[in-house]
């Protein structure tokens, strides 16, 4: 008769035995729990822009290896992409949930790029606006921290924006807006990370079925202002 030992090389009784196996069928049954809702929660994230696809011409959603997808078409000729990016580096937040918009249009291959992000803390790893070269002090206020960079800014340039960057800054979903020669782009937070999964098991997961086709029409709406708000590059640039 073979005898059962523990870890440490001991001979088990009978209840230890019993409770040896009770433990390990205990963790067999949590790690497919965790298979299952992972599974559960990859189907959830696959769909998150489905609604939206609806206002777009030859639309086309392709999932990342991280379960969110990235939707990609065509809104009054021009080319328009959505991206989902989850964020867990927000110093002292919960985790964020990021929706990525660009606008690719004909517009002035002379204009200046400018763009402003808010609150920012430099671990924005999506921005557009760290990897512009200049410095810009905006001309407006608001009640949080903001970052105005550019390439080429003009006095003119900074006039025609300052109003539409700071209008569109009072919604505080707003991340980032910002405008290059070749688009425009927009960055908005569309929902915060579940508390108790965050700090339990440092998860990140979001209590969002699906972005809403109101959000995403009011953002292309947002892109478009943007696209209209410079004139060609004029002389007297400020960076």
């Amino acid at each position: 008769m073979q005898t059962a030992f523990g870890l440490a090389g001991l001979p088990l009784s009978a209840g230890g035995m019993a409770l040896l196996l009770f433990c390990i069928a205990g963790v067999a049954t949590i790690a497919a729990l965790a298979r299952k809702e992972m599974r559960e929660d990859l189907k959830r994230r696959a769909v998150l822009l489905d609604e939206a696809s609806a206002l777009f011409d030859n639309p086309s959603i392709k999932v990342g290896s991280d379960g969110y997808p990235r939707l990609e078409g065509t809104s009054n000729g021009n080319r328009v992409s959505l991206e989902i990016v989850p964020d867990s580096l927000v110093p002292r937040r919960l985790p964020q949930l990021w929706l990525k918009l660009t606008m690719l249009t004909n517009g002035d291959a002379s204009r200046p790029s400018i763009g402003v992000l808010a609150r920012p803390v430099g671990t924005e790893f999506y921005s557009r606006v760290l990897g512009l070269p200049d410095t810009v002090t905006p001309s407006f206020k608001a009640d949080f921290p903001l970052l105005m960079r550019g390439k080429g800014v003009s006095e003119a340039a900074l006039r025609r924006t300052s109003a539409l960057f700071h209008t569109l800054f009072a919604d505080p979903a707003l991340k980032e807006a910002v405008i290059t020669p070749r688009g425009t782009g927009l960055v908005r937070q569309i929902a915060e990370g579940d508390r108790g999964a965050h700090i339990l098991y440092r998860q990140m997961r979001f209590p969002m079925a699906q972005v809403s086709s109101d959000i995403v029409r009011n953002a292309l709406a947002e892109l478009r202002l943007l696209d209209e708000a410079l004139e060609p590059a004029q002389s007297g640039t400020i960076a």
